[in-house]
């Protein structure tokens, strides 16, 4: 069976599949940046985008178990092969092995892509790889006495650091596992309401379904940027787990208060929390920092420019005033996003968390420096290790005796949704249908 006669002639989702693949792989984009741009180019039907989703999408989450595969069939080491043959193998063992597409279908239209970016004796290796991997079961019986790291590495794709990390929470390999199945599962976008400027009746009639339990949050079937009230800012993608947060926090509301959103960009939560506070009490004084100028501007996007700034948050001394509740959305490695991000969890290292923690500790250090007495802070990361979480909790209460852990099932208003016995909360995907965000508040007491 023989693809390669004629014209290069790739379907345009495929090869808009494969661009964003090899954009993010090889140039450092972001697919979800990225993919809206190059879909927008584009006069694909929205049936074609969907597939074009979830061929690039799937293929850059499964791309280790992709690699293992195609290993086996190549007649090299893998590091030697062309960075062009190793993005279109992984598409097309996408296909073959994940997706309804039928096999000649899968190395056909492949090869085609790889005529076009790769030239012809490119796309011959790529058709004869892909024509092995058809013909193979790929259901992998062999890493079944893999150790257990190698084995869930390979067959969920992830790597073995952020799967030993997971465990260190979970202490239940099962549960690991379903952690990591969800990882794998693409999730359609939850949308949030921003009060006092679109409400989740509206959305409803729209096309859009209520989240049950969440405030203003709702599902959204379609694609984001076609839905009218987020076209006009009225509303935001967000996932529930940071609408939850943001629903939390706000419980220890009080009228009359400062507050102040310490790691802002790119502006979801500091959107929700501004336009539920000008909704709640137009008294409130609130400010949102971000200390990198593009994300900055994002935030001006959704809230007024007058109350964003543009700070170093680990010095206290940058801020003219004191607050009564301090939120500090860290940055953070994103293993709690890993479903949403594709790419996250290839460009994470243990480098990086090392860093990462080091710069939570300065923030904490520092919204303690800016409470106001009896202040509530409000800690939250998109991650469930433990270094950036309940390590983080331990520390800062070692450090200040005059603050303590409000329980999370002590607020009326809070969720009750993955609280743990010492009152923070963390969700799990697998649990919550949300990412496995982290939170826990603490108050300074006199």
């Amino acid at each position: 069976m023989v693809y390669l006669l004629g014209k290069p002639n790739p379907v345009p989702s495929r090869l808009v599949a494969y661009e964003l693949i090899t954009q993010v792989n090889r140039q450092g984009a972001y697919a979800n940046i990225r993919l809206p741009e190059l879909l927008i180019k584009t006069k694909m039907n929205l049936a074609d985008k969907a597939f074009t989703t979830e061929l690039a999408y799937g293929t850059l989450r499964m791309q280790a178990r992709h690699d293992y595969i195609a290993s086996k069939f190549i007649d090299r080491s893998f590091g030697e092969l062309d960075e062009k043959i190793i993005d279109l193998l992984r598409m097309g063992i996408h296909q073959i092995t994940q997706m309804r597409v039928a096999d000649h279908a899968a190395v056909s239209e492949t090869v085609e892509v790889a005529k076009l970016v790769a030239g012809e004796s490119k796309a011959s290796y790529v058709n004869a790889i892909l024509r092995k991997v058809s013909a193979d079961s790929n259901d992998l019986p062999e890493i079944n006495d893999f150790p257990t790291l190698r084995r869930l590495s390979i067959q969920y794709s992830h790597p073995e650091w952020i799967i030993s990390s997971f465990f260190d929470q979970l202490k239940d390999w099962h549960e690991v596992e379903l952690f990591l199945a969800a990882n794998n599962t693409p999730a359609a976008p939850d949308v949030i309401a921003w009060p006092g400027k679109s409400t989740v009746d509206e959305l409803s009639t729209l096309g859009a379904t209520p989240i049950p339990g969440y405030v203003n949050g709702v599902k959204l079937l379609g694609i984001p940027m076609d839905f009218p009230p987020i076209i006009e800012r009225r509303a935001g993608v967000q996932d529930r787990g940071s609408q939850l947060v943001v629903e939390n926090f706000l419980a220890t509301f009080k009228p009359g208060l400062s507050w102040l959103d310490m790691c802002a960009g790119p502006g979801g939560k500091a959107a929700y929390l501004y336009n539920a506070l000008m909704s709640m009490d137009p008294s409130a004084n609130f400010l949102a920092n971000e200390p990198t100028s593009h994300r900055a501007e994002l935030v001006k996007r959704v809230v007024n420019n007058q109350q964003v700034v543009l700070f170093d948050a680990t010095v206290p001394s940058n801020f003219e005033q004191k607050f009564d509740r301090i939120l500090i959305d860290a940055p953070c490695t994103g293993l709690g996003a890993l479903r949403r991000r594709p790419e996250a969890r290839w460009r994470k290292s243990l480098q990086d968390l090392k860093e990462l923690v080091l710069l939570q500790k300065q923030l904490l250090a520092s919204a303690y420096q800016l409470l106001s007495p009896n202040g509530v802070i409000a800690y939250v990361t998109c991650s469930p290790h433990l270094a950036e979480t309940k390590g983080q909790v331990i520390d800062f209460l070692s450090a200040h005796a005059d603050m303590n852990i409000i329980p999370m099932g002590n607020l009326d208003l809070a969720h009750k949704d993955g609280i743990l016995s010492d009152g923070t909360v963390q969700l799990w995907t697998h649990h919550n249908q949300s990412d496995a965000m982290f939170m826990a508040i603490f108050e300074k007491v006199g």
